[in-house]
């Protein structure tokens, strides 16, 4: 008697029959679920194109065909992996991808690092500070501690920064690697598949010069009148750019001058992470493997 079609689909869903992917793992064979790993190709090609994508670049990618994609497309959408921009119609990473990002980054040292000691920087300063990272579409804010007065302008996790615009968006236009730079400023562009790049002409370079020479730079009444800013840059133990620390106040309540006491302060816990983590090189290699 012949197996039905949907005997070899459960057999197959359960990591069984000839659907099953099979690996081997420490001299064993392990059995896998061939649609979870199918799912995982989406996810993969969202990851990879590190901007929304339409259904059927989305399909292209993971080598399904549109159908089949976007019934695995409402699966993961229902657990929260991806979802679906109502407007535009595009796909991006759900809820339970961005928060198995932010376990990810939790993990790593030169968040762990800065974290107790951007709280006390904000407690000593009596202004807000906010831990940058690089995002797929720009610095983005990874940790923010509230002190002093309330700001007028929405800053929370999750806040992307403008490239040209701020102080922490200039401070990664110095300091990141050309082609993840090029990546982030075509995304901001909102002309992703032109691939616009950061500018190369010798006025933005120079810009660039003199935020390298002071190890800083500030923002004043911009990209919102009446918010100023300061932001430093954080190395690992290779000299490499990590992330960057930004304090945010406003503007004549806040010194911005590089030689000023917040300039000082916020120089001060930018090294002082980064001395830490010139001593956790084995943390440092387990977490890039």
């Amino acid at each position: 008697m012949g197996v039905s079609k949907a005997a070899k689909a459960a057999e197959e869903a359960a990591g069984k029959g000839p659907g099953a992917n099979e690996t081997a793992e420490g001299g064993k064979t392990q059995r896998g679920i061939q649609s979870v790993e199918v799912g995982g190709r989406l996810l993969l090609a969202l990851a990879q194109a590190r901007v929304p994508l339409a259904l059927s670049d989305l399909a292209v990618a993971a080598e399904l065909a549109p159908g089949q994609a976007h019934a695995y497309l409402v699966s993961l959408s229902r657990l929260g992996l991806i979802k679906r921009d109502e407007l535009s119609g595009r796909y991006e990473p759900g809820p339970l991808s961005l928060r198995l990002g932010l376990l990810h980054l939790e993990n790593q040292p030169a968040f762990r690092a800065a974290v107790p000691r951007v709280a006390a920087l904000a407690e000593a300063i009596g202004f807000s500070v906010a831990i940058c990272i690089a995002g797929p579409q720009g610095p983005t804010i990874v940790r923010y501690e509230h002190a002093g007065f309330p700001l007028h302008v929405n800053l929370h996790v999750g806040t992307v920064m403008s490239l040209p615009a701020t102080s922490t968006g200039r401070v990664f236009c110095a300091y990141l690697p050309r082609e993840t730079l090029d990546a982030m400023w075509a995304n901001q562009s909102g002309a992703a598949q032109s691939r616009p790049s950061a500018p190369r002409d010798a006025a933005f370079q120079a810009s660039l010069e003199k935020i390298r020479a002071r190890g800083m730079e500030c923002s004043v009444d911009a990209p919102s009148p009446g918010i100023s800013s300061l932001s430093a840059p954080v190395f690992d133990q290779h000299g490499r750019f990590a992330l960057a620390l930004t304090v945010i106040g406003s503007t004549g309540a806040i010194n911005v001058a590089a030689d000023g006491s917040i300039a000082h302060a916020l120089l001060g816990t930018a090294r002082e992470i980064g001395a830490e983590l010139a001593i956790q090189p084995s943390q440092l290699a387990t977490s890039a493997s």
